[in-house]
């Protein structure tokens, strides 16, 4: 079966402002771009746009598939600007709570709270008996009621983990908030859930992504949620028949090598990734490796997630594998060590390397990716959610090489742009308007750091030929070229007019996945 496409905008995105008026496609690839006169003899069907706007299928370069199914079925927690009020709605989520069961809340920021609050153990004890833990917006610290610390056996008495913190009151004692790997201390202790409760996740969050224009993502899932094999079956269950949706998977660096011995996949929808580290870990739970102190706290610089030889030593098992690395990078201290470990054990040929966010950087840190073949996986919705804040706790010195995209661009290297959901929100507008703007939605003011902006163009590319490209993909997907898969995110208008704002406001009309409709709004 032949379709042909015409009567709208179509965006190649090959060149700024390139356009075509027709594409002809078959067998899920571009076979042909034209007039329409040219090809409507080769069609079996037409599909006028009537108007409409055609680009490349926006593909989120840094998700969590699962967790943002878990999200959307979660108590979120995320939009909520006062501590008084997170503590009313916890009160009102946790009424009906069975006695024993876990209540899980996803997305709490005390940087949108005016009193700046943290809640201790004994205020979430008040709430609920039940075990009570509590994600943080970064996922990278947790908050933990009493009942689940002794789940946990976290006492007084307990050490740090390696690579986390347990962070303790004047006396001693846990107070409920755990950093990096002291959160997997309560989190390993919730019910196993089943294979039916993560595909009923994926399928929630895979017919949101659907909804919103994405055509893929590059997810991080494996790791989580016990043996690979329990979300690896969840993704089989939900892509790949009815539903159309590229799933590329990173593989955490704990199932990696079990995932090469055994693990198979169902391509071209579902396709292994590159080995998951972290190096470092948020600067909002002030666990982001600098190389300095941070400016609002100087009793501390961050957590190095690995030693530099067990660093290393992960990298160096990639390569034994013929695979490319993706190193979780906020500091600039975390990015030096992950720089290190690459430079050690470079990068096999034809394949990539990934650093995640790359949200602090330094010139010379720079000059050295320069060298090597390697992507950055930037989330330009961090500019609005972390901003002003962000500046107290680095500083104004420091604060220039931080969320540099126009920089990064300037200096050649490869972006690919994502949302990091939950974390953050997973529609690609927000992060195009962000991108370009640099600040929340209809704020007046010129944007934080203006002179990183990003034009529409680069902005847009950031999830076509900047999300290819981050797994070699480059020659195949991200643009609208013969050859190319078909995938399509089609708008009800031309994102590239207008005033910002009504970026917003732009409707999707219509997700393609391999020349097949897989959302169409009614």
């Amino acid at each position: 079966m032949k379709t042909l496409w015409h009567g709208g905008v179509i965006y190649t995105m090959a060149v700024e402002g390139e356009t075509a008026e027709a594409v002809l496609v078959s067998s899920g690839k571009i076979e042909k771009i034209g007039t329409y006169e040219e090809l409507k003899g080769s069609a079996d069907q037409e599909i006028n746009l009537e108007g409409k706007v055609i680009y490349p299928g926006f593909v989120d370069s840094h998700m969590h598939m699962i967790g943002h199914g878990e999200k959307l079925l979660r108590v979120d927690l995320s939009k909520i600007d006062s501590s008084e009020e997170m503590k009313n709605q916890l009160i009102r989520s946790t009424a009906n709570l069975a006695e024993g069961d876990w209540f899980i809340g996803e997305g709490w920021n005390e940087n949108n709270f005016p009193d700046r609050k943290i809640f201790h153990r004994t205020e979430l004890d008040e709430i609920s008996r039940s075990p009570m833990m509590l994600k943080r917006v970064c996922r990278h610290a947790v908050l933990a009621n009493s009942r689940a610390l002794d789940l946990a056996g976290i006492t007084k008495d307990t050490p740090d983990p390696e690579g986390g913190v347990i962070v303790r009151d004047n006396d001693g004692e846990p107070t409920g908030y755990l950093l990096d790997a002291a959160q997997d201390l309560v989190s390993g202790q919730i019910p196993e859930v089943s294979i039916n409760y993560l595909t009923n996740a994926l399928k929630t969050s895979v017919e949101d992504l659907l909804s919103l224009g994405l055509t893929g993502a590059h997810t991080e899932d494996m790791g989580y949620y016990g043996d690979y094999s329990r979300p690896l079956q969840a993704f089989k269950n939900v892509i790949g028949g009815d539903i159309k949706f590229r799933a590329h998977l990173l593989r955490a660096h704990s199932v990696f090598e079990k995932m090469i011995e055994s693990a198979e996949y169902d391509e071209p929808f579902i396709d292994p990734g590159a080995i998951k580290i972290f190096a470092d870990g948020s600067i909002g739970g002030k666990t982001a490796l600098l190389s300095k102190p941070y400016n609002d706290d100087p009793s501390t610089s961050g957590v190095a997630i690995h030693s530099d030889e067990e660093l290393k030593q992960l990298v160096a098992m990639a390569r034994r594998h013929g695979e490319a690395v993706a190193i979780h990078v906020i500091g600039d201290l975390g990015m030096e060590k992950a720089l290190d470990a690459i430079e050690a054990h470079p990068v096999p040929k034809g394949k990539r390397d990934r650093l995640i966010h790359a949200m602090v950087v330094r010139e010379d840190l720079v000059e050295r990716m320069q060298k090597i073949d390697v992507a950055l996986d930037v989330q330009p919705s961090f500019t609005t959610s972390d901003f002003p804040w962000v500046i107290e706790r680095l500083g104004e010195e420091r604060i220039k090489w931080a969320y540099a995209w126009k920089s990064l661009l300037a200096k050649g290297l490869i972006c690919a742009g994502g949302s990091d959901a939950p974390i953050e929100e997973v529609n690609p507008l927000l992060g195009i308007y962000a991108a370009v703007t640099r600040r929340k939605p209809y704020e007046t003011h010129e944007g934080y750091m203006p002179q990183e902006k990003l034009s529409r163009f680069e902005a847009i590319q950031l999830y076509t030929s900047g999300s290819a490209a981050a797994i070699c993909k480059e020659h195949e997907r991200g643009r609208i070229v013969e050859g190319f898969d078909a995938d399509f995110s089609i708008y009800d208008r031309d994102l590239f007019e207008g005033l910002p704002e009504q970026v917003l406001e732009a409707q999707v009309e219509m997700t393609v996945v391999a020349g097949e409709v897989m959302y169409q709004r009614n």
